[in-house]
């Protein structure tokens, strides 16, 4: 084998290995950054009471918008980082909780209320964004608990080898494409009220100047 070859091979391993790490470590952090989530979803209720005994304003504005900030953010980052369950040749290949991708899927719907509603003034919405979240990260937390992380448990074999993805890979798939599907008709319906959003401002804009010429002109000819 001629040393250039060698080099290959290793620098092939070096990325290869490197990007099983990378993802492996990512899976095992997920759900710190899915507590996280939860915690600051449901602490609502706390942070408004919190809000009620601060007797400054500004303080008040800050430590609302700090919490939307980083509970809105850290939704965001963790569905980012849920991406690689959604990318067939990772999926088939590492050994990932098969129902990641549904999980993303729900935490993606959580974040499309979050969008279309006033989820901190609508109670019907905070509830059904809840409800998405908790359904989210419990398909998450089960397979890597009592699959991925169980291993070495033989009476918990049957569970690993069926909610395991490598060990699993058809029912894995299937899973990562209706949730793939899922996420496009989520991210197709939100671009679409985006868009009329946006339409409806730019209606209102034109109306608006409009009327301002019309009384303009009026004032003008007095």
């Amino acid at each position: 084998m001629k040393p250039n070859d060698v080099a290959t091979a290793i620098t092939n391993s070096l990325v290869q290995g490197g990007s099983q790490w990378l993802i492996s470590t990512i899976v095992a952090f997920l759900p710190v950054l899915w507590t996280m989530a939860l915690m600051l979803h449901l602490g609502r209720p706390y942070v408004l009471r919190t809000l009620r005994r601060c007797g400054l304003r500004l303080g008040a504005d800050i430590w609302w918008m700090s919490y939307l900030l980083i509970r809105d953010a850290l939704l965001l980052i963790t569905f980012g980082l849920s991406w690689f369950f959604f990318e067939p040749n990772i999926v088939v290949s590492m050994a990932l909780p098969i129902t990641g991708s549904l999980a993303a899927l729900f935490l993606l719907l959580s974040l499309a209320v979050k969008l279309s509603r006033r989820v901190d003034d609508d109670v019907n919405a905070y509830r059904l964004s809840t409800l998405f979240m908790v359904v989210g990260a419990t398909l998450y937390y089960g397979p890597l608990v009592f699959a991925v992380e169980a291993t070495s448990q033989s009476g918990l074999s049957g569970f690993g080898a069926a909610f395991t993805s490598n060990s699993n890979p058809t029912a894995a798939l299937v899973l990562m494409w209706i949730s793939l599907a899922g996420v496009a008709l989520v991210a197709a319906w939100l671009f679409v009220r985006a868009l009329m959003s946006a339409n409806r401002s730019m209606a209102r804009r034109l109306s608006k100047g409009k009327s301002e010429t019309v009384t303009s002109a009026a004032g003008g000819g007095e």
